[in-house]
């Protein structure tokens, strides 16, 4: 028997909306040799100057590790440059180097060429309409909505070992 969920699966929908936008914008991404993380990163860096990691985690929405990760393949081929705050020794600011200032100088055009193509094909009421719909989203459900109430949690079965397909990649043993 299925269980049925009255409700549109409004995570996946934002999801799908979010890659085919994306599948707009990753041909330029790609022809310079970007991620989607480190593009990202790279325009919020060119609209705040100089953020810290954990701003970036947040307003990027990467988790700690990966952007850790992220940061130093960045500075490793001059995207980005990493100064420790003043005052604070253990904080570090990270803003845009010579390099990526100019890599923002050289796609910024591009992407608001592709901005204008985007808004003919949709309209430009309709994007207009879309962006304050999302902006309203996320502003009235920054922890107005109520959390539905969870009764006692029913631990998930185990399952033995032995009944797991092996994976042995055909290794003998």
């Amino acid at each position: 028997m299925k269980n049925k969920i009255a409700n549109r699966n409004l995570p996946q929908l934002f999801l799908r909306a979010r890659a085919s936008l994306m599948s707009h914008f990753r041909p330029t991404l790609s022809h310079f040799g970007l991620t989607d993380q480190q593009w990202r990163i790279l325009r919020l860096l060119d609209e705040h100057a100089q953020l810290e990691p954990r701003e970036l985690c947040e307003m990027c929405q990467i988790l700690s590790p990966s952007m850790a990760g992220v940061l130093a393949r960045m500075e490793e081929i001059d995207l980005i440059s990493r100064s420790p705050m003043a005052g604070d020794q253990r904080r570090v600011l990270v803003s845009l180097s010579g390099h990526g200032i100019q890599l923002m100088a050289d796609i910024a055009p591009l992407i608001d060429k592709q901005y204008q193509h985007i808004e003919k094909s949709f309209g430009k009421q309709a994007i207009g309409d879309l962006i304050l719909a999302l902006e309203g989203f996320i502003t009235a459900g920054e922890g107005t909505v109520p959390q539905v109430e969870l009764g006692e949690r029913t631990p998930l079965t185990k399952v033995r070992a032995k009944t797991l397909p092996r994976h042995d990649n055909g290794r003998k043993k």
